[in-house]
């Protein structure tokens, strides 16, 4: 993938849409692309994470193991395709994080990943990116909650 493969495949992500040309300009070099099978996991819960991703083609499925004694089994909290994000959110905030889920391709994938320290240090080196940034993320964050209480209600 190109600079302006890549730069189109942000435009189009829910996260980084409505970013100045500028801001995606600088987004750029912090990614790269990588390529999932149908079944293969982009991470798994439990791992500490660092990375987000992009996802550029494809679809990855949200899931979580849980354990209520008598009943164990994996909840699939939400599917994700095309212009979608993922992953280790509090490495925005510059900390650690043990991913709360794990996520596995559905069918073939191809994903944009950056380190969330390195869009992280562009978001302090600009206030203004930095808080379209974490506005972005609040409202993504609200959907994952809310999708993780409807799996959660399904047990």
């Amino acid at each position: 993938m190109g600079p302006s493969q890549i730069k189109q495949a942000l435009a189009g992500c829910e996260f980084f849409e409505g970013l100045a040309d500028n801001d995606l300009e600088q987004i750029i070099p912090l990614c790269w692309p990588r390529e999932f099978q149908a079944g293969q996991y982009v991470f798994e819960q439990g791992n500490v994470g660092e990375h987000l991703y992009v996802i550029v083609e494809g679809q990855v499925v949200l899931e979580r193991a849980v354990d209520l004694g008598v009943r164990k089994g994996t909840v699939t909290i939400e599917a994700l395709d095309k212009g979608r994000v993922l992953g280790s959110w509090s490495t925005l905030l510059g900390q650690r994080h043990l991913l709360m889920s794990s996520a596995r391709c559905q069918q073939p994938t191809r994903l944009l990943v950056m380190r969330g320290a390195d869009l992280n240090n562009l978001m302090l080196g600009n206030k203004e990116f930095g808080f379209n940034i974490m506005e972005k993320f609040c409202f993504l964050l609200k959907d994952r909650i809310q999708a993780a209480y409807g799996a959660l209600e399904k047990l």
